[in-house]
């Protein structure tokens, strides 16, 4: 019999504010069974919310993470820090979502201890560094994938995965957002166009100055047209205005990219999750990222194992929206691909049709992630204490 009538340990780690958010939804959603459990980790604001105990405030320093070898020390002793409490302290699960450049390091340290752990947000080995797929399958109990896909290639490399959905998705009307959308009246001088310059500082760092260069392009061409960019949190909006150009003019919005791209004509998106949050309401788009020219010629272009390189174009195995990934100097060929959309009602109606039924594939069949995945959250501590 399962042992629900004991107190359990679970710790999770979570390094940027989108698994700030999914660890929160899934803290909340353990708590909805009659299950009692201690949580405590490592992450932000909403998991401190949600109930965990946050010993290091992660939320913020990607940076650090994502740039281990300029951090070597802060990143060192933090992770020596998390190794210290898991043996000091009995824990009966790990969560460590996305962030695999720091989290392989906590699920090493736990496995190394005999604590069971769980892969939240499969690292994308698919897409480019294949060769970490054995410490993946050394390190990882249990990967829950929140792409389609990822199940049965994850399978095939010898790892315990299962498809939970997409967290991105939960909540979302996808099938009634994507009826409003039909351009019948649509006028392009009055474009409604929402930015999206990323969450990290790296991505604004690289996206936010060219992103306005094209919206100062475009309202030459369309005067009237409105701009409305998407800070990942009040820091990164208070980073956003202090590095506008002159001449830009845009109003802010925090932590709101369904509802801001809901209610926009066309979206310009940095490369990552908040591609999939805009089809979902039916916004098309171009994706942009940035990257080192030099690293890009010398390993980049010849690591990557995918034909296309942005979220949307991989589910949907071709190029569904223009990504220019990397995005290296100039801003022409971007303006006039959105120019190209703008001037032709039928081809926003029908790219915005397409990414519905796209966002509805990729949740098909599929209630809430976090829920699926305390699901399995339950049956590994079920597993640990049987055992």
């Amino acid at each position: 019999m399962p042992e629900s009538d004991r107190t359990y340990r679970v710790f999770i780690s979570a390094a940027e504010p989108s698994a700030d958010a999914h660890c929160a939804a899934l803290i909340t959603a353990l708590k909805q069974t009659t299950y009692d459990i201690d949580f405590v980790g490592v992450g932000g604001p909403k998991m401190a919310q949600a109930g965990c105990r946050i010993l290091e405030v992660t939320i913020g320093k990607a940076a650090m993470i994502y740039n281990a070898f300029r951090h070597v020390i802060t990143f060192y002793n933090l992770v020596r820090r998390i190794t210290h409490y898991l043996k000091s302290t009995k824990v009966d699960l790990v969560v460590v979502c996305d962030s695999p450049a720091f989290n392989f390091h906590i699920a090493k340290a736990a496995k190394s201890l005999g604590i069971k752990t769980l892969f939240y947000v499969a690292p994308q080995l698919w897409a480019w560094g294949g060769w970490r797929i054995t410490k993946l399958r050394k390190y990882c109990d249990k990967l829950c994938c929140i792409l389609p896909f990822e199940q049965d290639w994850f399978a095939e490399k010898g790892i315990d995965a299962v498809y939970v959905g997409n967290p991105l998705l939960d909540g979302l009307d996808i099938d009634s957002a994507g009826q409003k959308r039909k351009y019948t009246d649509f006028k392009p001088r009055n474009t409604r166009f929402a930015i999206m310059p990323g969450s990290r500082a790296a991505e604004i760092d690289s996206l936010w100055v060219p992103m306005q260069k094209i919206a100062l392009q475009l309202k030459q061409k369309y005067p009237q047209a409105v701009f409305t960019t998407v800070a990942a949190d009040c820091e990164k909006e208070q980073l956003l205005k202090k590095t506008q150009l002159p001449g830009v003019e845009c109003r802010y919005t925090v932590g709101s990219v369904s509802s801001t791209a809901g209610e926009c004509d066309f979206a310009i998106v940095a490369s990552g999750s908040a591609t999939l949050q805009v089809a979902a309401v039916g916004c098309p788009m171009v994706i942009m990222y940035q990257s080192s020219r030099i690293l890009w010629f010398l390993f980049g272009q010849w690591l990557l194992k995918t034909k296309y390189l942005s979220l949307v174009n991989i589910l949907a195995n071709r190029e569904l929206v223009p990504e220019f990934m990397p995005y290296f100097s100039s801003i022409g060929p971007i303006v006039k691909a959105i120019e190209g959309f703008l001037s032709d009602r039928n081809k926003l109606s029908q790219l915005s049709g397409e990414l519905i039924t796209l966002a509805v594939s990729a949740s098909a069949g599929f209630g809430s992630a976090s829920q699926k995945v305390a699901q399995v959250a339950i049956e590994m501590l079920d597993k640990t204490c049987s055992g």
